[in-house]
This record gives structure tokens, C-alpha cells and sequence, in this order.
């Protein structure tokens, strides 16, 4: 083989090379405006298989021109080699089908709330391999797809996404209309540009014990607020107040 020969094979795989990462970066910038504009999900997992699928293209145009591969045979050799492969791969293989499904079947994708074994948060993502779900302190779960196409998991709804809620105790004589009117007032106070403004401030009470009545203040915050946060500011603004039961004991 002449100097001539490897230059002008080095050339050619250059020259494809760049065509192929050109055609790629425009495909796949192009997919994503699709993705966003309609209602198929926009999860990197689509956008990766386009990209597997332009890269394979790739490869066979140029097995025969520089390695002297015929692309027939390359083909046909992976099929035998892809059945060795898949005993190796089958994790991988399983968690893209998974992803595949979750996605098409729209059962979870960017932008769903979900708890899943007791972790809650945004899913961000959902790749070829696993699905990124995110909580409100900013921690990442990486979750593998196979896994959470086979686990129960929330999903929620815009008013049960951004509520949490604080306990207090009201004295068994304290008038309760009274009690869950000033809650509300002081909380939504406290609250301030934390709060979701599509919700308001709630209170229930659930029951009884030895000390007094058992309740909840319901609050709502924002997607970007962390649950402590709001209690923390909630749970100070009501310390002390006359009508709590451990305040009563506190002054006995």
C-alpha cells in the first residue's frame, strides 16, 4: 500500500468524520425543537438514539472505502456477535427498553413530581441508561430504568407537589375557628415570596390525645423552595402562641 493509498484513506475518514459529526449536531438540534414543540416527551433518550443511529450510518460508509470491510458482511458478522454481546449487555439493553416504554407509554417524564421509594422530586431526565430524579435541596437520584419500570411509584399533582405540612397541638378549651384563622394569617405572613400563590395556607385538625386537639397547617411553596425552609419559618412565627397545648403546659 502507497503513501498515496493511506493519505488518501486518512482523508476520507477525516472527511466523514466531520460530515458525520456536522449532520449530527444539525439532527439533533432539530429533534430537540421537535420534541419541545409536540407532545412527545423531550428526554435525551430519543435524542440518543438518533445519534446512535447517525453515528452507525457513519461507521459502514466508510468500513469498505479505508478498512476494506464489506459493509454486508460487517453487518452480518455483528448479528452473530450481537447474541455474545447481549448476554454482557442485557442490563443495558433492558434499562433502554425500560426507558423506551416509560417514555412512549408516557407513564414518567422531565418535568413529573414523583416519589419513589421514599425519595421525592423533578424528574430532569431520562437517558439511555436511567432516569434522573432531583429533590428540592438540588441531590440528584439516579434511578436505572429497568428498576423503575418495575417499582410503584407517585406521581403528583400540582396542588400536592409543593405542599408540606406542620403539626401543632391546641389546647382542648381553645376555639378552633378562631386558632385556624390566625394560623393562616400568621403563616401566609411568614411565608411571604415563599409561598405558591396558586394555593392557600390550610389547616385540619385530625384527632385527639391526652393534651389536646391534633393538627396540620398545610402550606404551599414554590417548585424551587426546600419544605424546611417553610417550615422553619412557619414553625417560628407560631411558637408560643397562647392557644398550644405545650405552651398551656409550659406555664404550668
Amino acid at each position: 500500500m502507497g503513501w498515496a493509498t493511506v493519505v488518501w484513506k486518512v482523508v476520507y475518514l477525516a472527511v466523514a468524520a466531520v460530515v458525520t459529526l456536522v449532520v449530527d449536531r444539525g439532527v439533533t438540534r432539530v429533534a430537540r425543537r421537535v420534541l419541545d414543540a409536540s407532545s412527545i416527551p423531550s428526554a435525551s433518550i430519543f435524542v440518543n438514539i438518533i445519534r446512535g443511529v447517525i453515528w452507525a450510518f457513519g461507521l459502514l460508509s466508510v468500513l469498505e472505502p479505508v478498512f476494506g470491510i464489506k459493509a454486508t458482511a460487517f453487518v452480518a458478522a455483528l448479528g452473530v456477535t450481537s447474541v455474545v454481546l447481549s448476554f454482557g449487555l442485557q442490563d443495558t439493553v433492558s434499562n433502554v427498553f425500560s426507558g423506551l416504554g416509560l417514555m412512549l407509554g408516557k407513564v414518567v417524564q422531565p418535568g413529573d413530581y414523583v416519589s419513589v421509594g421514599g425519595f421525592e422530586g423533578f424528574v430532569t431526565d431520562v437517558n439511555w441508561r436511567s432516569t434522573i430524579v432531583r429533590d428540592r435541596l438540588g441531590n440528584d437520584q439516579v434511578i436505572p430504568n429497568s428498576v423503575l419500570n418495575k417499582t410503584a411509584f407517585t406521581r403528583k399533582g400540582a396542588s400536592s407537589l409543593g405542599c408540606c405540612g406542620v403539626d401543632v397541638l391546641v389546647r382542648p378549651d381553645a376555639d378552633l375557628a378562631s386558632v385556624s384563622e390566625e394560623v393562616r394569617r400568621l403563616a401566609t405572613e411568614a411565608l411571604g415570596e415563599l409561598a405558591d400563590d396558586a394555593f392557600e395556607v390550610g389547616v385540619t385538625f385530625s384527632g385527639f390525645d391526652a393534651y389536646g386537639t391534633r393538627g396540620t397547617v398545610w402550606l404551599h411553596v414554590r417548585p424551587d423552595v426546600a419544605f424546611g425552609t417553610a417550615q422553619d419559618r412557619v414553625t417560628r412565627v407560631l411558637q408560643g402562641r397562647p392557644w398550644l397545648a405545650d405552651a398551656a403546659g409550659a406555664r404550668e
